[in-house]
């Protein structure tokens, strides 16, 4: 019981709600996100199957923030 309890203290201080371990896999709407940011910076290999929701949803922050700052992918016209 206190090691579950200590668990639940550890991902709700990491900002995961209790029960989120990271290790579940991406879900549908990251893995359509997440491939797509992959295909406009024209970084395929971001995108990988099998991906853990924390992963995908690192990967996904990594690009918006890069779109924030203005860091575009190269222009293929």
């Amino acid at each position: 019981m206190m090691q579950k309890k200590k668990t639940n203290q550890t991902q709700e201080t990491q900002g995961l709600s209790p029960g989120f371990s990271g290790r579940e896999p991406m879900t549908g709407a990251q893995a359509t996100h997440l491939k797509t940011l992959a295909e406009e910076f024209h970084e395929p290999t971001v995108f990988q199957q099998g991906l853990s929701r924390r992963e995908a949803s690192r990967r996904i922050d990594a690009l918006m923030e890069r779109l924030r700052l203005g860091v575009l992918p190269p222009h293929t016209d």
